[in-house]
C-alpha cells in the first residue's frame, strides 16, 4: 500500500467519525427538545346523578300551641271537688273543677217557685179579663173595667216574662260552679285544691289548658328570603315545612298556616308559623326546633358533589373524564347547593366528574379513575341540612 493510499484511509476514518459525532450530538439535542409525555394522573371520580331535588331554606323556631286558655273563676266560691289531675289530657266540656253551689242552687229554686206563681197569676188574670168581656157584651159592665182587667193581664204577663229572666240569670250563675275545658288539649299545674277560697279577681289561674294537637312551630326568616316564600305560597299552594326537635333526627311534616303582615324593622326578620300533626306528642310546646321549609321541587336535576366545583371568579367549571380516560373542562351553571352537593347545569347524569386531584390537572391530561377519598354521604342528598339558591 503506497503512502498515498494509507494517508486516504485515514482521512477517511476521521472524516467518518466526525460525522458519526454530529449525528448523534443531534440526535440528543432533538431528543432533550422534544416534550416530554406527560404523566397519567390519578383522581377520584364520582357519577353525577339526576333526582329530584328539594328547594330548601333552614330556620331555627320554638313549639308553641296553637290555642292555650287561662282557667279562671267568675264567682266567688269555695272549691268542692278537681276532677282532673296535673298533666291529665281532656277534651272540651269534661268537668275540670267544680265550686260550692248551694246557695246559687237555692236562689234558682226560688226563681223557678216565682214562675209559677207569676204563670198562675197570669191565668187568674186572663180569666177575669174573659168574664170582664164576656159581662160588657152583656151591658154589667162598663169598657173601662174591661181596659183594667186587659192591663191586669199584659202586667202579670211581664211579672211572668221578668221572673223567667231571673230563672235563666239563676242557671247562668250555677254554672259557673262548674268549671268545664273550653278546648281539648292537656291541663297544666292545678293551682288549688278541695277547700280553697276562690274569688274572679285572683292573679294565678286555676289550671291552664293547652292544645296539643294539631301544634304550631312559629320561626323567622331574613326578609331577604320572603320574596320567596310569597311566591311560593301563590295561588294557594301549601308549603311543607318539617321540623326536628333537639336531640332526635327524625323530622315532623306539616305545612305553612301564617306569613306575619309587617317585616320587624329592628331584626330585619318576617315571623311565620307552621302547623304539625302531632298525635304521637313528639312536639311539645316551648320546644327547640330546627326547621325546613321547602320552596319547590327541582325535577330530574344532575347533582355532584360540591367538592368538584372549581370557582374562577363568576365562572364555575369543573373536570370530566371522557371515553379515552382524559380530563375535560366543562363550564356549568350553578342551580342550587345543599350541603354536600350542588345541583348544576352544562352536564349530564351519568358523566365521571372529577373530585380528588383537579386541582393539578389539565385539559387533555390522561387520568386514572379512582374512588374519591371521602365519598359524599347518600343522606347528605336525600336530606341535606342547608340550602341556597344562587
Amino acid at each position: 500500500m503506497t503512502r498515498r493510499t494509507r494517508w486516504g484511509l485515514t482521512a477517511f476514518l476521521i472524516v467518518s467519525v466526525a460525522v458519526a459525532g454530529a449525528l448523534a450530538w443531534r440526535s440528543r439535542v432533538a431528543d432533550a427538545a422534544a416534550p416530554q409525555a406527560a404523566p397519567t394522573q390519578v383522581v377520584g371520580v364520582i357519577r353525577a346523578v339526576q333526582r329530584d331535588v328539594p328547594v330548601l331554606l333552614d330556620a331555627t323556631g320554638s313549639v308553641v300551641s296553637l290555642n292555650s286558655v287561662d282557667v279562671r273563676p267568675q264567682v266567688s266560691s269555695t272549691v268542692r271537688e278537681v276532677a282532673i289531675k296535673e298533666g291529665q289530657f281532656v277534651k272540651q266540656g269534661d268537668l275540670l273543677i267544680s265550686f260550692d253551689d248551694r246557695a246559687d242552687r237555692a236562689n234558682l229554686e226560688k226563681a223557678r217557685a216565682q214562675v209559677l206563681k207569676d204563670r198562675a197569676a197570669l191565668a187568674d188574670a186572663d180569666r177575669q179579663y174573659k168574664r170582664a168581656v164576656d159581662l160588657k157584651e152583656q151591658n154589667f159592665v162598663s169598657q173601662s173595667a174591661v181596659d183594667t182587667a186587659s192591663a191586669a193581664v199584659d202586667a202579670a204577663r211581664a211579672v211572668l216574662s221578668a221572673d223567667e229572666a231571673a230563672v235563666h240569670s239563676g242557671e247562668v250563675s250555677l254554672s259557673y260552679n262548674a268549671i268545664r275545658a273550653p278546648l281539648t288539649g292537656r291541663a297544666g299545674a292545678i293551682n288549688v285544691y278541695p277547700g280553697s277560697l276562690v274569688q274572679p279577681n285572683t292573679v294565678a289561674p286555676l289550671v291552664s289548658i293547652s292544645q296539643i294537637d294539631p301544634i304550631g312551630v312559629s320561626f323567622t326568616l331574613p326578609e331577604s328570603q320572603l320574596a320567596a316564600v310569597l311566591e311560593a305560597r301563590h295561588g294557594g299552594h301549601k308549603v311543607q315545612v318539617s321540623a326536628t326537635p333537639s336531640g332526635t333526627g327524625t323530622p315532623v311534616q306539616g305545612e305553612l298556616s301564617f306569613v306575619d303582615n309587617t317585616v320587624d324593622a329592628t331584626s330585619g326578620t318576617i315571623r311565620l308559623k307552621a302547623v304539625f300533626p302531632n298525635a304521637a306528642q313528639r312536639l311539645w310546646p316551648g320546644q327547640y326546633v330546627t326547621v325546613k321549609l321547602t320552596l319547590e321541587t327541582l325535577k330530574d336535576a344532575v347533582v355532584v358533589p360540591q367538592a368538584a366545583l372549581i370557582l374562577r371568579g363568576t365562572d364555575r367549571m369543573l373536570y370530566t373524564v371522557d371515553e379515552s380516560g382524559r380530563a375535560q373542562q366543562r363550564n356549568v351553571g350553578l342551580r342550587y347547593s345543599q350541603g354536600e352537593f350542588a345541583v348544576v347545569s352544562g352536564i349530564s347524569a351519568g358523566d365521571r366528574v372529577v373530585v380528588d386531584g383537579k386541582q393539578n390537572l389539565r385539559p387533555g391530561v390522561a387520568v386514572r379513575e379512582a374512588a374519591p377519598a371521602v365519598a359524599p354521604k347518600a343522606s347528605a342528598a336525600s336530606e341535606p341540612s342547608a340550602g341556597s339558591n344562587v
